[in-house]
């Protein structure tokens, strides 16, 4: 029992699930649990003081990361997106499913689902992501044939209507610094970059910068829909 509730619920530790059930504030299918080390199975309604705790053999968040925060388990110098997720959603084993530049904000996936995570990233997969770009310079007519050009697989550019400067990019293999090399290439340059978009599965725009949305599973296959997205 205590050892299901914490692995479920982050800022529950077992010593405190002990704790509760000497006070009697756990219970198990609405009989209040004697012991911590109770067996219980994932079919178990488990509820502490009052509140029930469903089991999650995965969990899968959607992050609005901010610039200045790195997609890393761990750094010594800068903030990482793990120390962004709230108590309440944080499990051990958390790690941010692909990267994002530091100074790049947008949607990162963070799971300790390592077998979605493998498929997410597989060059096999070629799973597409999108971004709004915010340039130096308008772009230019030539720009969506130069982006279809590309020796890796053709990325998509689609321009703003209202914004000279505004477009969005749709990338079906990431490489390091892709978007930016590519407009450094045709003479602009990236001021501002955002993901926007994993797969069909888009980005919030409720979400504020910094925080976390958990993805219900009904949702986490749209992140690996493969087919040509078509900019708007």
């Amino acid at each position: 029992l205590d050892k299901f509730v914490s692995s479920q619920r982050n800022d529950i530790s077992r010593s405190m699930v002990r704790e509760l059930c000497r006070k009697g504030q756990v219970t198990v299918n609405g009989k209040v649990a004697k012991a911590a080390d109770a067996k219980v199975s994932e079919n178990d309604i488990v509820a502490v003081k009052g509140v029930e705790i469903c089991y999650k053999k995965f969990v899968y968040i959607m992050m609005n990361k901010p610039q200045g925060v790195v997609c890393s388990t761990r750094d010594g110098e800068s903030k990482t997106v793990l120390e962004l997720v709230p108590p309440e959603m944080f499990r051990e084993g958390l790690f941010p499913a692909g990267r994002l530049d530091k100074d790049t904000e947008g949607f990162v996936l963070l799971t300790d689902d390592g077998a979605l995570a493998h498929r997410m990233l597989s060059p096999k997969t070629h799973v597409p992501k999108t971004y709004f770009v915010r340039l130096r310079d308008p772009w230019q007519e030539n720009y969506a044939q130069a982006f279809a050009e590309e020796k890796c697989l053709p990325a998509e550019f689609s321009a703003s209507v209202n914004c000279p400067d505004e477009c969005t990019v749709v990338l079906h293999e990431g490489k390091y610094h892709q978007v930016k090399r590519m407009f450094e290439k045709l003479g602009n340059k990236v001021v501002f970059l955002k993901r926007i978009k994993i797969g069909e599965l888009p980005l919030d725009p409720d979400l504020p910068l910094g925080s976390c949305l958990e993805i219900m599973h009904k949702d986490v296959e749209r992140l690996l829909t493969t087919k040509s997205f078509k900019c708007k």
